[in-house]
């Protein structure tokens, strides 16, 4: 049918290993945990090792999304924040749950990785992981609002 968005089905390809069980709105910097990636793709990891950063692709499982709540609100309803669309913030509560954070690569052991930075909690599902690329990820004269700087303080 034109026009109709299909319907997508993704995999996860491992697990997040956290000493967080709940979400939190900082201190993520500090969070050591490991990716528990498949063993049957493994192989994949080859070179891995040789970034010093790495982008987590994953599902925010245990996330909400109401329409009415969440389509246009404050950032962490903060009253010191504007109100912006879900679209214009990284909140967890999205229509799709998928949380994308770049992090630092500490080792690679097997099937396994050691990421420190990950806001992500113990038991989510991973659905990809890439290199941090400069050239790719790291956008040209990127301006954001001045209410993110202030948002971000003690996030990471």
């Amino acid at each position: 049918m034109k026009g109709k968005i299909p319907s997508v089905n993704i995999e996860p390809i491992g697990t997040v290993k956290s000493p967080v069980t709940e979400a939190g709105d900082e201190g993520w910097g500090g969070v050591v945990s490991e990716i528990h990636l498949q063993e049957s793709l493994a192989a994949g990891l080859q070179g891995i090792e040789q970034f010093s950063h790495i982008i987590v692709i994953f599902f925010m499982h245990q996330s909400t999304f109401d329409l009415a709540a969440d389509l246009v609100r404050r950032p962490r309803e903060r009253p010191d924040m504007p109100l912006v669309g879900t679209f214009a913030q990284r909140a967890k509560h999205r229509p799709n749950p998928i949380g994308i954070t770049t992090v630092q690569l500490i080792r690679v052991e097997g099937n396994i990785l050691e990421v420190k930075g990950l806001d992500a909690i113990d038991g989510t599902p991973v659905l990809d992981i890439k290199p941090y690329v400069p050239a790719f990820d790291c956008g040209a004269n990127a301006v954001v609002p001045g209410w993110v700087e202030k948002l971000m303080k003690g996030y990471f």
